[in-house]
């Protein structure tokens, strides 16, 4: 099975990595920059679950990509999602699978209508890790996963297949119920992106402040209910873990959207917050707290030009 991972940064530097450290048939499609750091220092991983250098992994560039890749793992951010596929969409056959890695939901009407809602399952991942100085790829918490499946729930051969060659990578597996995932990570990471962007500090300066636990907790009742309204109630234990974690005293953990703030980035504001408020708009739910934030990050964006 040929794979082609989309970028090689932090995320498809990571499980790309670890793939063809497996032996997997892997190739990047990658900008000329990139392409030349990977052919001069390889494709370096710094890990808690072993290092490893990949002496000139197999690379693309756009203009010279003409073959055909059973499985496209995309791992870009929103606002690079159109570039991207025009960069990718010659390797896409008629029995192509795409795996996006994005955040929110919004990219699976963006990428149905190139390629076919056939083509696109549902994807999502967790990892913290960057890319350092050096160009190499730094995990910086021992924990990862990645899970995909199809959209509709079950398990497909197609997707069986997949399972079997990402099975050499830690935390990767098939999901009978992606879409129930892909929700449940949205309205973590909204809640936690909005509020770690809002009051411009981490989870553990939040809850020490005044009123801090109950502004934490009604965003994250905020977010649960526009999931609920979808017909995809955050579960039991998911509820309670990600409560855990916004109510852990004196926690360091903010949102990557916070740190992109901070250094003056671009960020996911319509993708991640914006597209939430729409779809409470449609449900008719009250979401001040969402709503608070989304203006913050439409402020920033406009500051930023």
């Amino acid at each position: 099975m040929r794979v082609l991972v989309v970028g090689a940064g932090a995320i498809g530097g990571y499980f790309g990595g670890r793939l063809l450290e497996a032996g997997r048939d892997v190739t990047f499609l990658v900008r000329p920059r990139r392409a030349a750091e990977l052919a001069g220092a390889g494709l370096v991983i710094r890990s808690p679950n072993g290092d490893v250098t990949l002496k000139n992994p197999p690379t693309v560039q756009a203009d010279k990509l003409a073959e055909k890749f059973d499985v496209v793992l995309l791992s870009c951010k929103a606002f690079d999602l159109d570039d991207a596929i025009k960069s990718f969409a010659p390797a896409v056959g008629q029995q192509t699978a795409i795996i996006p890695l994005l955040n929110g939901m919004l990219h699976l009407n963006v990428l149905d209508g190139k390629f076919g809602k056939e083509r696109v399952l549902g994807g999502l991942c967790a990892i913290a890790a960057t890319l350092n100085e050096a160009r190499e790829v730094v995990q910086l918490a021992p924990l990862q996963s990645l899970n995909f499946g199809e959209r509709d729930g079950g398990m497909s051969e197609r997707v069986r297949a997949i399972a079997e060659v990402f099975s050499s990578v830690a935390g990767a597996a098939a999901s009978e119920h992606v879409m129930q995932d892909m929700w449940e990570k949205w309205v973590f990471l909204a809640s936690l992106a909005a509020s770690t962007c809002l009051m411009r500090t981490s989870v553990g300066n939040i809850l020490a402040a005044t009123g801090g636990k109950d502004f934490l907790l009604g965003m994250l009742d905020e977010c649960s209910a526009i999931s609920g309204a979808e017909g995809f109630a955050p579960g039991g234990p998911f509820f309670q873990r990600t409560r855990g974690l916004l109510t852990a005293e004196g926690s360091p953990m903010t949102a990557s959207m916070f740190r992109d703030v901070k250094a003056g980035l671009p960020v996911e504001a319509d993708h991640v917050i914006g597209d939430l408020v729409a779809r409470a708009d449609a449900a008719k739910i009250p979401v001040p707290k969402l709503r608070i934030a989304y203006t913050h990050l439409k402020a920033y964006e406009k500051q930023r030009g």
